[in-house]
């Protein structure tokens, strides 16, 4: 079993939660392309595939469990969602290849939300996300090996 299976598995138990075939499906599948996002309906298909009494609820739900113990992190591209296995720190953001999809994780400065706070007088934020999209070093070495 690789080790981020085993790193869900001990997580799960340590919080109460139940360690299931369909849940460590779930990994696996993620576990696959750990600094890829991969759209929620391809894992949701293929655990469906192979458990076909397994409803769709059933596969959010485990995907909501594990975003909250931060086994995995998500995110919006468009109207897909996206899923991946979290990075190891803790705040972070993300740099992603617009060619070949990798990951790769990025630290910024501090964000000072009092410099947006007085651009939203009397909203209260509670979070951010950042993302950098582009063309990673492999990608743009092949393409221009391919000149």
């Amino acid at each position: 079993m690789s080790t981020l299976v085993e790193q869900a598995r001990k997580l799960l138990k340590d919080n109460g939660s139940r360690w299931t075939k369909q849940r460590q499906q779930m990994i696996e599948i993620l576990a696959e392309h750990p600094d890829h996002y991969i759209d929620f309906t391809d894992v949701d298909q293929r655990l469906r595939k192979d458990n076909p009494g397994l409803s769709h609820g059933t596969v959010y739900r485990n995907l909501k469990d594990f975003e909250s113990l931060g086994i995995v992190e998500t995110r919006q591209a468009g109207e897909r969602m996206q899923v991946k296995v979290c990075c190891d720190s803790n705040h972070h953001h993300h740099f992603i290849c617009d060619v070949c999809g990798r990951v790769q994780e990025i630290q910024m400065p501090p964000i000072d939300y009092a410099f947006f706070a007085k651009q939203l007088p009397g909203a209260k934020i509670n979070g951010h996300t950042f993302e950098l999209h582009g063309i990673c070093a492999n990608c743009r070495a092949n393409k221009k090996k391919a000149k």
